[in-house]
């Protein structure tokens, strides 16, 4: 039985990752720091077999101890301050966690495989917010990246720590530069979440109206659950490499918002959104767009579901859950 460490196994990708993996037989450790953590019965609820154990990715020695506990033949670092809002207001934190924490976990992975000789394989979740301003359309891995938040910033040292520790020292080390992907289990701040939520609510008269920021980006959108089948994919080949996992197509929030209103029975949606100025970024990324020719040719990945369904899903989720909670305030 193959054991693997998922970091940030309480978010959208680490859910989706955990079941994934235990219905391909692993035994999943997810790393977390404290055992309060409120989302961690969703993660035992969806993977009961799997054990959660401390660690901080502020921490190398908790993480030296984490992976001496293990002893995993994969990890999963997808840990970070992932909300790209936030890290302008919290720039330190998200360099601590989001940048120096992948450094953290190379060490940790190479003090204990090195010790072990458990030939460890290391995945780190890199972004396309890396590009950034792009200097090419669609992006691709040979794309310089100019990335415009902290957040993308300390994306790019994870990156490339992980590209130097596979070079110096020859770990088994992947990143996967994934494209927007989001689901029904996507936090509550990020827009194409707070959409669907919001509009189901409208739906039921729970809520009025919507206040978002800029409408005019456009993003790269696919599912969750499909890209994390990629991160598996890359730590099963011979040689570890990095991927842009990527639907290809690209809809503005414009586009998202149509499609969603549409779909909740909208004939229009100008009535009740307002723009915030308080969501917009101080510096925003206009346009991403990804290239996964390489994913499909040397992994046979490609993605299994459209935009459209993905808006499906995520509104025909939301109202389901808001249903849910009026039916039970009402018994």
């Amino acid at each position: 039985m193959k054991r693997a460490l998922i970091t940030g196994i309480t978010g959208q990708d680490g859910r989706y990752l955990s079941q994934l993996l235990a219905g391909k037989g692993y035994q999943v450790f997810g790393l977390i720091r404290g055992q309060a953590n409120p989302k961690s019965q969703l993660v035992l609820d969806e993977n009961p077999a799997c054990e959660l154990i401390d660690g901080d990715l502020r921490d190398l020695s908790s993480l030296i101890a984490a992976m001496e506990q293990v002893q995993p033949d994969e990890v999963y670092n997808l840990g970070a301050i992932s909300f790209v809002q936030l890290s302008f207001r919290q720039a330190e934190l998200t360099a601590e966690i989001t940048g120096l924490g992948v450094l953290r976990m190379l060490e940790a992975v190479r003090i204990v495989g090195g010790v072990t000789n458990n030939p460890i394989r290391f995945y780190q979740a890199s972004s396309s917010e890396m590009f950034g301003k792009v200097r090419e359309t669609p992006q691709n891995e040979r794309t310089p990246f100019h990335p415009r938040s902290p957040y993308g910033v300390a994306k790019v040292f994870g990156h490339d720590m992980t590209v130097n520790y596979r070079e110096a020292y020859g770990l088994h080390a992947s990143s996967g530069i994934l494209f927007n992907h989001e689901s029904p289990r996507r936090g509550m701040e990020f827009y194409t979440r707070k959409v669907t939520t919001s509009l189901a609510r409208i739906k039921l008269g729970l809520q009025e109206h919507i206040s978002l920021g800029n409408l005019g980006f456009s993003r790269d959108w696919g599912y969750a659950g499909d890209y994390v089948e990629a991160m598996w994919m890359m730590l099963q080949q011979d040689e570890p490499d990095d991927y842009v996992i990527a639907t290809g197509e690209t809809h503005t929030g414009r586009e998202f918002l149509d499609i969603a209103s549409r779909i909740a029975g909208f004939d229009e949606w100008e009535s009740f959104v307002s723009h915030d100025s308080r969501f917009e970024r101080p510096a925003e990324v206009d346009l991403l767009m990804g290239d996964a020719g390489k994913a499909a040719t040397v992994l046979g990945w490609r993605p299994k579901v459209s935009f459209e369904d993905l808006v499906r899903m995520m509104y025909e989720a939301d109202m389901a859950a808001e249903q849910d909670q009026l039916d039970s305030g009402r018994r």
